[in-house]
């Protein structure tokens, strides 16, 4: 049977969407693999004691899509034996230290990344295990790409997207995932955490179309470029783009605000074919016919 246009669309988030199953036997189980490793690694008596780990990233504010490629883990180390003292000035040999502990493991592959350790494994897909310090009031030291630290503060960006979401009748997500699907298929311009900020931050108010999201959201994005860390420590998000980069983000917008416009247009007088197939353009060709 052909599917309306918002059939169509919510065929295709529902085919994006991670399902409960997914999200125990690939992701938590992921998160619990790592949990594994650096306690057996790192017990109590080390001088460098594991404390615990939390899910970062897409999958814990629920924006990760299908096909699950990465997963983000904190791994939380504690100073109970004054391990910072140790790793105060050197945060490249705390790394290296923590990428070390996956010698021998059944994963495929490891390495180091500057600030976090990836563990690819044979069954495809990677864990991103960032090692960090606990500071104090939410704030962790994670290691820099050139030996120093920075303060980063995830959990609150992560409590502050759930509150947005929850404010916007938890439409936010969803919105989301559809906006990854847009972004991985135009050149992939726009790192995760980045977008999924500019869209908590673009919305007062996020009905459940999500034609009428995504066209607002194109519209409205370029003047939400320069969003700030919600965590508080990094400033603007947008400063690893170059001016080039920066205008063909922008660029990419309009024209999928364009292309939505007109995708809504024909819908409203019933042409559907039509619609979907600049919806397809704008998200990627696996969205239905």
């Amino acid at each position: 049977m052909t599917q309306t246009t918002s059939q169509a669309m919510a065929a295709f988030l529902e085919a994006i969407t991670v399902t409960d199953y997914q999200k125990t036997s690939i992701i938590e189980a992921r998160k619990n693999r790592v949990v594994k490793n650096l306690t057996g690694a790192f017990p109590p008596t080390s001088d460098l004691p594991f404390s615990h780990a939390v899910l970062m990233g897409s999958a814990a504010k629920g924006t990760i899509v299908r096909p699950i490629d990465d997963i983000d883990v904190l791994a939380v180390f504690s100073n109970a034996n004054d391990a910072w003292s140790k790793y105060r000035w050197d945060s490249q040999s705390f790394l290296y230290r923590i990428r070390r502990a996956y010698d021998g493991t059944e994963t495929a592959q490891v390495g180091a990344r500057g600030q976090a350790v990836r563990v690819f494994f044979q069954t495809g897909g990677h864990v991103d295990v960032a090692p960090v310090f606990f500071h104090g009031d939410d704030v962790y030291g994670l290691p820099k790409g050139d030996g120093g630290w920075i303060n980063t503060a995830p959990t609150v960006a992560n409590s502050w997207f759930a509150k947005r979401n929850s404010d916007l009748g938890y439409n936010l997500a969803p919105l989301v995932r559809l906006l990854k699907k847009w972004n991985g298929s135009h050149s992939k311009r726009l790192r995760s955490f980045h977008l999924e900020t500019m869209a908590a931050s673009v919305f007062r108010t996020l009905g459940s179309s999500r034609r009428g999201g995504l066209t607002n959201f194109f519209e409205w994005a370029p003047n939400h470029l320069d969003a700030s860390d919600p965590g508080g420590q990094s400033g603007s998000l947008s400063g690893y783009l170059s001016w080039t980069s920066r205008s063909e983000v922008i660029q990419s917008l309009r024209t999928a605000a364009e292309r939505a416009a007109k995708a809504q247009a024909a819908e409203a007088v019933g042409d559907h074919a039509e619609a979907k197939r600049l919806w397809r353009i704008i998200l990627g060709s696996s969205f239905p016919n």
